[in-house]
Order: C-alpha cells, then structure tokens, then sequence
C-alpha cells in the first residue's frame, strides 16, 4: 500500500504499463492497437491461468495459518487444562515468534517480506525470497503477531507470478515483467478482500494512473483476480477448510444514518485516523531502532508485542486472544454483538493492540490493514452509548476511516467498508464515503512528520 505522503506505485511496488499510450482522444487508436495486440491477449490469456494456481497456493496458505492459529490459542490451552489461553500465554509465544524470526530478517533473502509500517510498497517479492517470506508468516503470524495476512498473500502472487515467467520462451521486458507481478498480487489479495473487485480498485487507486495506461494495467489484474476469487471460493466448498478472510458474517440492525450520526461520526473519523497514524508513528521508530543489532531488537520487539497483549487480558479479565492476532476473529464478533466489551474494554483494546501493533509494524512481518480495521472498529463502537450514535454507523465509521488511515487509499477504504457491512451498506454509504474522505486528509494533515525518509 502506498504511504500517507501521496500517490504511489501499485501493490509489490510495480510501476506496469509505462510504455502504455497516454490518455486522451488522439491516444484511442494506439490504445485499441495495444489491446487487440498477439501479445498483449497473450497476456490476458496468461492472467487467467496465473490467478489459478496463484489461488489453490493462497487458499492452503491460509488455511494452514488458520489451523495453526487455532491449535496455538485454542486446542493447545485445552490440552494444558485451561478453559482459553491465560493471560501470560502471549509472552512465551510472541518470544517464540521473535526467535523465529530474528534469522530470517537477518541471514534469509528477502527479510521475510517488506517492513509492514512502509506499507505494500517497494521492489516486488521474487521467487528467491519466497521461501523466506511464507516461513516468517506461517511460523510467526499463528503466535499472535498483531499483523495480517494480507501482505505475504500478495508476495505469494507476485513471487509464484515471477517464476512463472522463468519459462517463457522468450525474456519478458521490465513492463511486461512488472504488470505479470502485479497481476500476481492482485489474485492473491482477491482471495481475502472480498473478491476482484476491492482488488481492482486497490490496483487503480495505488497505481494512480488514468487513461489508457489505466486500461492496460488494469484488465489482467482484473482476469487474475476473478480466476483467483473463483479458485478459492470453489476450494473452500470443496474442502470445507475455514479460511481468515475479512468479512462479517453478521452486522448489527440497519439503519439510515441521521444527523446525530454525521455529528458524531465524523470527528470519530478524524480520532480513529489520528490513532492509527501514531501507531504508524510507533511503527517508523520501531523500525529505525531495530536497523541496527537487528537480531536481538526483533526479539525484543516480539516480546513487548507479547506484554502488550497481557496488559489487555489483565487490565479486563478476557481472553488476551482477543486483542492478539490480526483481529478477524474479534472484528467477527463485535459486529454480531457492539456490546460485546464493555467500553472500559473496548478503550483497552484500542489501547493494548494499537501499542502492539506499532511495534509490529516496525520490526515483525504481515500485513497493516486487518488490524487497523478491528482497532478503528473498536475505537468507534466505544463511542456507541453517545446520543443519537447508532451501532451500524459505529462500525462503518471504524471500518472505512481506520482503512484510509493506514492505506491512502480513499476509495479502495469505501468499498471495502462497503462489502463488510454487507446489507447495511446502501444506506451506510454517504457515512462510510465522507469518514474515509475525511479520514484520508487528516492522515495527510497530521501524519506528515511520521512518514520514513524513503519507502523499503
């Protein structure tokens, strides 16, 4: 994802399509030439193929991870003889996490991935550092690093999209090359952000391109991504393994937002956009002062990570799994039940996880959004009690503000709001459009001074 200082690359740090003809009228003919091109319908050709086996690969990467994650914070604690995990169960785990990892960022190609607080952005993931990258996220993302999935999904893509180009007959050219890993990334993040389409605008909004270079880049993308969503749909029908993708399964009771929601929605926007760009603040320290003794400050980082989490179970008497983790689980069920946690609660999850997920941000590997979207939830579901503030518009605010917040991404942050709240979002939609909006200039506003001097 591209950071808060403006217009980016698109996801894997690929700049396709540079070749692409410029837009305007005269650019039509030169356009339909490209498209209707021997190679370029080569290239859609491939981008259907590429999204298959790109998603049978994301499809039991994820389902591994679930598995181990339920058998770390659920099936293990039984087995001890423990009801759920104690409160202390994070510190052994996240030190676990912490010695795992310290290896891989320090001797293993690639680092296990981009550093997450930098967002999505940066030299795309090859197959050489693949390896690196699926260890760091299925051996550490189980023990409750507070981060997602999201981000070794998408260096999943574009690093099996790359190896696939190995045995082209011919050498690709750098465009060629650059749009195959996009197109790569963009059918692994379709698996977990509801399909094609968030994928698709994600790829146009971050590539902040227009006119036929637009076009061009975006149709694979688009092909990979549906042949992905379908792939996966159909294996988890198939298997009935459980995947952790972002959705919600239940919402609270629709209702048309008023003006009590707009009047309080909105400045909660610009309070959940502040939140998350100080734990992106967190996150840009962190990962300056662990550029150096790399190895035992990661460590040290999995461990604060693991106190974090205990001072939630501690200071609320709950299950530490619940502020662990990327938080879909937890996000699943404050949406079926806003009163859920208490609002002392809510505050100390929006506290104890956003602390942890600064410091993972700058030192550990995953993905930013998934718990961005629970702490933004949490943060605007705290604030529910206040008069004429209604509990559907609580977690649209939550959702799509905290979204803009930690992606720049205003219009990728609507519609995925939009697809989470599923049938309330007809009528959520001018709340969740202006809190994204509104959320996207006050991270411009007061996230300046956080940003890192260049991008990883």
């Amino acid at each position: 994802m591209p950071s808060d200082r403006g217009p980016s690359n698109p996801p894997g740090g690929h700049g396709p399509a540079e070749a692409a003809p410029a837009a305007g009228p005269a650019a039509e003919p030169a356009l339909r030439t490209t498209l209707l091109s021997r190679r370029y319908v080569g290239l859609l050709s491939f981008s259907v193929l590429l999204g298959v086996p790109i998603a049978v690969a994301c499809f039991f990467f994820v389902g591994f991870q679930h598995e181990l994650q339920r058998w770390v914070w659920q099936s293990l604690p039984r087995t001890l003889g423990h009801d759920e995990a104690p409160w202390w169960w994070p510190l052994p785990a996240l030190l676990l996490a912490g010695l795992i990892l310290a290896p891989i960022v320090t001797r293993v190609p690639g680092t296990g991935g981009h550093v997450p607080a930098h967002g999505f952005g940066g030299t795309p993931i090859g197959p050489r550092a693949l390896p690196g990258v699926v260890v760091a996220a299925l051996a550490t993302l189980p023990l409750g690093v507070v981060l997602g999935p999201e981000a070794p999904l998408m260096a999943l893509g574009s690093g099996l999209a790359l190896l696939s180009l190995r045995w082209a007959r011919s050498a690709p050219d750098p465009a060629t090359t650059a749009l195959v890993a996009t197109a790569g990334s963009t059918a692994a993040i379709s698996t977990i952000l509801g399909g094609p389409v968030v994928a698709a605008v994600l790829v146009v909004e971050a590539a902040a391109l227009g006119g036929a270079r637009l076009v061009v880049l975006l149709l694979p993308c688009l092909l990979a991504a549906a042949a992905g969503a379908l792939t996966f749909e159909g294996f988890g029908r198939w298997t009935g393994l459980k995947t952790g993708g972002l959705s919600l399964t239940s919402v609270p009771p629709d209702a048309y937002p008023d003006v009590g929601d707009f009047l309080w929605g909105l400045p909660i926007a610009a309070l959940v956009a502040v939140v998350i760009t100080l734990a992106r603040g967190l996150g840009f320290r962190t990962a300056a002062w662990t550029g150096r003794h790399t190895a035992v400050r990661t460590v040290v980082c999995a461990l604060a990570v693991g106190g974090c989490l205990t001072a939630y179970a501690l200071l609320t008497g709950r299950s530490p799994q619940e502020a662990a983790l990327s938080g879909q689980i937890m996000l699943g069920t404050l949406a079926a039940d806003p009163h859920e946690l208490s609002v002392a609660a809510l505050f100390a999850l929006v506290l104890c996880k956003g602390v942890a997920y600064g410091i993972a941000l700058g030192s550990l590997r995953g993905g930013p959004i998934f718990p961005a979207v629970l702490i933004g939830t949490a943060a605007a579901l705290a604030c529910n009690g206040l008069p004429g503030f209604g509990a559907a518009p609580s977690l649209a605010v939550g959702a799509a503000a905290a979204t803009a917040a930690v992606s720049g991404l205003p219009l990728t942050s609507s519609i995925l709001a939009i697809l989470l709240l599923g049938p309330d979002a007809h009528n959520q939609m001018p709340l969740i459009v202006t809190a994204s909006v509104l959320a996207f200039m006050v991270t411009q506003l007061v996230g300046g001074r956080h940003a890192p001097p260049s991008r990883n």
